[in-house]
Order: C-alpha cells, then sequence, then structure tokens
C-alpha cells in the first residue's frame, strides 16, 4: 500500500494553534449590508401622516376642553338657578306674614301707641322688611303709575284716569329685579272721580 493511499490523521490541536500563531485565517464574515436610504418622497409622506394625527389629536384635546368648560358652565348656571328659586320660595312664604304685620301696624289705635306690645309690633314688622331688603326683596311701585300686566294685577276699576291704578289692595315684590308678586290694584276706568266732599254733601241732603 503507498504513501497516498494511507489514512491521514490531522492533529486539530496543532491545526488551531497554528491559527492562533498566524497561521492562514479563517475567512471573515460577510459585512452587514448598509441599510437602504428611505427616498425624500417616503419621508416626506410620514412627515404629512405625522402633521395630520397632530392636528387630529389637538382638535380633539380642543373639543374636549370646550365641552368641559361648557359642563362647567351649566352646573354654575344650575346651582345658581336653584339657589335663586331657593330664595324666591322662602320670600314668598314670607310675604304672607309680612303683610299680616304690614296691616296689624297701620290699623293701629293711635291711643294704643304707647304700650309695650304695640311697639314690640311696630319693632318686629320693621325687622321683618329689613330683612326683606337685605335678601334683594323691594316692594312694586303701583298706586299712581301706569298699569303694567307684569307688575300689577288689575282686580277692579273705578272712575279715575284711565290705566293708572287709582288704588292698590295688596302690595306686590319683586326679588333681585324679578317680580315674584304682582300688585292688586284698582285701575282708573276713565272719566273723573266723584270728589269726596260732593259725595258727602250728597249724602247729607237725602
Amino acid at each position: 500500500m503507498s504513501d497516498s493511499d494511507a489514512p491521514r490523521f490531522v492533529d486539530r490541536r496543532a491545526a488551531a494553534r497554528m491559527d492562533e500563531d498566524g497561521g492562514e485565517a479563517a475567512a471573515p464574515e460577510e459585512e452587514a449590508t448598509a441599510p437602504k436610504e428611505t427616498p425624500a418622497a417616503d419621508l416626506a409622506e410620514q412627515l404629512e401622516a405625522a402633521r395630520a394625527a397632530a392636528e387630529r389629536f389637538e382638535a380633539s384635546w380642543k373639543r374636549a376642553a370646550a365641552d368641559l368648560a361648557n359642563y362647567k358652565r351649566r352646573v354654575e348656571q344650575e346651582r345658581s338657578e336653584q339657589a335663586r328659586l331657593a330664595g324666591a320660595a322662602l320670600v314668598i312664604n314670607l310675604l304672607p306674614i309680612r303683610d299680616d304685620f304690614g296691616r296689624a301696624v297701620e290699623t293701629l289705635d293711635s291711643t294704643l301707641a304707647g304700650l309695650n306690645w304695640v311697639q314690640g309690633v311696630i319693632a318686629i314688622e320693621r325687622k321683618l322688611g329689613s330683612l326683606l331688603e337685605s335678601m334683594g326683596v323691594a316692594e312694586v311701585p303701583a298706586e299712581g303709575k301706569t298699569f303694567d300686566p307684569n307688575q300689577h294685577e288689575a282686580v277692579g276699576r273705578a272712575p279715575g284716569p284711565e290705566n293708572v291704578c287709582l288704588h292698590v289692595v295688596q302690595k306686590g315684590y319683586a326679588l333681585s329685579g324679578a317680580v315674584i308678586r304682582p300688585a292688586m290694584v284698582i285701575v282708573g276706568e276713565g272719566g273723573e272721580a266723584a270728589p269726596a266732599d260732593a259725595s258727602e254733601s250728597e249724602n247729607e241732603g237725602a
């Protein structure tokens, strides 16, 4: 058997040392391929898409902010309206008491003016009036004024200047400028009212 036909034995350790000592180096790995440059047209499209998305987000944010502001304003208006209605309800319930005290003071006999309980009634009537004024309540002007259906309620007619409030049957009141109870009045129907002296003379002659 010739030398060429003999099996060949390779010393792997020796081959490895040869590589380390400067033997034939292994073939370097293939270099990574460089990334392709993105065309300018694609960049412009991406920029435009990002800008459109930003505009949508901004519009959505503005709508949400506007909705929140409207909600807050509506809540404040509802609270204010509820407070106004509660105040109006309280005033409306106090007005009959105010009327009773007013009639009591107006009809007091002058001979009772010095009594303590009379002075107490007058003081209560004044305090109640001051309380209503502090709450924004004001009397509706009526007597001698032109009849206004928004402020007055006609409960009768009598001879006198036409469409003028001649006499107040029940006082009216307004809360913060809004009428909560119209004044009940007697309205003139035209013509001149008969003088009181003439009427008395006729009665005496009869």
